[in-house]
C-alpha cells in the first residue's frame, strides 16, 4: 500500500509522553509536520499577543536574520510557518523527502534562536496595525465581530484574536517573549507528522529538534456556552448594502449526534442552492443574491450563524423571512426529499476532504483534539447514511433555543439612504 490509515502513538522528549499522529505515505516523496502547542490566542495576556507572537516566529532567525533564513528554506524547498488559532500556537514544517533532514535541523534553530527583536517587532506591529484599520472598512468583518461581541459574550473570543489598535500598541517584547517561552513547552504538545518517513526515524529526529524545550505547564481545553438571550446591534457606514449577520446557541447533549447537526445544517442554509435559507430568501423573495446559515459544532462553543446582504430597503423584510424560515424549520422539520438530496452530497463529497496528506492530517489533529476517534469520518458517514427522517426531525424540534435568534447589522446613515 502507498498510504497507510494514521495512528496514534506517543514520542518520549526529555521525559514527557507527547501525543504523535502519524500516517505512512509514499504517494509522493514529500514529509509534513505539524508541531503543535495548546494554549493559542486565547492564553495571552493582553488581546492579539497570541497572533503577534506567532508572526515574530515566521521572521527568521537573530542569527540569519528574516532574509537569510527565508533563502536558505527557499534554496532546498522546504516551508516552515506558524500561526495561532484560539487555542493552538502551530508550527508547519514541509519538506521533500531529500531535504528531510535540513528541514529539521531549520525547526530547530527557528525554535532555539528565534528573531526576537525591537526592529522585529515594531514591523510586525505595523503591519498588524494596517490589518486592523482595513478590517474597519470590511463591512462583513464589522459585522461579524459585531456578532461575535453578543453571542460570546464575556469569552475570549467576544474580541477579534488579532487585537485592537491600543493592544497591539501596548505589546511589550517582554511579553512576547514570556508567552512564547510559556507556550512553547513539552507538556503542551501534540505532534502530526505524515509522509514518505519511517516512523521510529522520524521520532529520533524529532526528539533531537525539540530536545532544548522545557516541560512546561499544560493547557485545558476551553468551552463556552453561547449567550442564550436574543439581541441585536446596529451600525452605520457609508454603504450602499444592508449587511445582515445573525446566529443563535445551539445545545449540544450528546456529541455522538453531531452528525445530526451536519445534515440538519446543510438542509437549512449551508448548502447555498436548495437549502431553506436561499430557496426563501432569494429564490422566492428576491431579498438577497445570496443567504447562508449553518450549526456550527465541535468547537469550543456550539452555536448557529448565518449572513446576508441585501438592498437597504429590503434589511426589514429580509431579517423577518430569516426568523420564519427558522421558526419554520424548528417546528416541522425536513422533508424526505431534502433528507435524500443532503445524504447523496455529504455521502459524495465529504470523503474528498480527506484525499491530500495535509487535509487528512488536520482532519486527524482536530478528531484529536476534539476526543474523538481518529476514524471519526468514517464512523460519521456510516452514521448519515442510516439516518432516518424521523430521528432528524425529533433532533431539529427538540432545538427550540436557535429561535433566539440575535442580529448584527451594518445600515446605510440616515442622510445617504435614498
Amino acid at each position: 500500500m502507498n498510504a497507510q490509515e494514521a495512528k496514534l502513538s506517543s514520542v518520549n522528549i526529555n521525559g514527557v509522553d507527547v501525543p504523535l499522529i502519524f500516517e505512512h505515505s509514499k504517494i509522493l516523496p514529500v514529509g509534513e509536520v505539524q508541531i503543535v502547542f495548546v494554549g493559542g490566542a486565547a492564553d495571552g495576556e493582553k488581546r492579539g499577543l497570541g497572533v503577534l507572537s506567532a508572526k515574530m516566529l515566521n521572521e527568521g532567525t537573530k542569527t540569519l536574520g528574516n532574509v537569510g533564513f527565508a533563502q536558505k528554506l527557499e534554496s532546498k524547498a522546504i516551508g516552515l510557518s506558524a500561526g495561532a488559532g484560539l487555542q493552538t500556537l502551530s508550527l508547519n514544517l514541509s519538506f521533500l523527502s531529500e531535504y528531510q533532514d535540513m528541514a529539521f535541523a531549520s525547526l530547530k534553530e527557528l525554535l532555539s534562536d528565534p528573531n526576537l527583536t525591537p526592529h522585529t517587532l515594531q514591523k510586525i506591529k505595523t503591519r498588524t496595525q494596517s490589518k486592523i484599520a482595513r478590517k474597519q472598512d470590511d463591512f462583513d468583518s464589522v459585522a461579524q465581530e459585531n456578532l461575535n461581541r453578543i453571542l460570546f459574550k464575556n469569552t475570549p473570543i467576544q474580541e477579534p484574536l488579532i487585537g485592537d489598535k491600543e493592544s497591539i500598541n501596548a505589546i511589550s517584547l517582554k511579553e512576547v517573549e514570556h508567552y512564547l517561552n510559556r507556550n512553547l513547552v513539552l507538556s503542551r504538545l501534540i505532534i502530526v507528522a505524515g509522509g514518505d518517513m519511517q516512523e521510529e526515524a522520524f521520532k529520533q529526529q524529532i526528539q533531537k529538534a525539540l530536545a532544548h524545550l522545557p516541560k512546561g505547564e499544560s493547557k485545558a481545553r476551553l468551552s463556552f456556552k453561547a449567550h442564550d438571550k436574543a439581541d441585536s446591534i446596529t451600525i452605520t457606514k457609508p454603504t450602499q448594502q444592508a449587511f445582515v449577520y445573525f446566529g443563535s446557541p445551539f445545545d449540544v447533549a450528546d456529541q455522538s449526534q453531531n452528525y445530526i447537526a451536519k445534515v440538519m445544517s446543510f438542509i437549512l442554509g449551508s448548502s447555498g442552492f436548495g437549502s431553506r435559507m436561499m430557496e426563501e430568501v432569494r429564490v422566492k423573495k428576491g431579498l438577497a443574491y445570496s443567504a447562508s446559515m449553518r450549526v456550527n459544532v465541535g468547537g469550543v462553543v456550539d452555536y448557529t450563524s448565518g449572513h446576508l446582504q441585501t438592498q437597504l430597503e429590503n434589511k426589514d423584510e429580509a431579517i423577518k423571512v430569516v426568523k420564519e424560515v427558522v421558526a419554520d424549520f424548528v417546528k416541522n422539520g425536513a422533508t424526505q426529499e431534502e433528507l435524500d438530496s443532503a445524504k447523496a452530497f455529504l455521502l459524495g463529497s465529504e470523503p474528498l476532504r480527506e484525499e491530500t496528506l495535509s487535509q487528512r492530517l488536520g482532519a486527524k489533529f482536530s478528531y484529536y483534539f476534539r476526543g474523538l476517534p481518529l476514524d471519526y469520518n468514517k464512523r460519521e458517514l456510516e452514521s448519515i447514511k442510516a439516518l432516518d427522517l424521523q430521528t432528524l426531525n425529533a433532533y431539529i424540534t427538540s432545538h427550540q433555543e436557535i429561535l433566539q435568534m440575535s442580529f448584527s447589522i451594518v445600515d446605510a446613515r440616515p442622510n445617504e439612504k435614498k
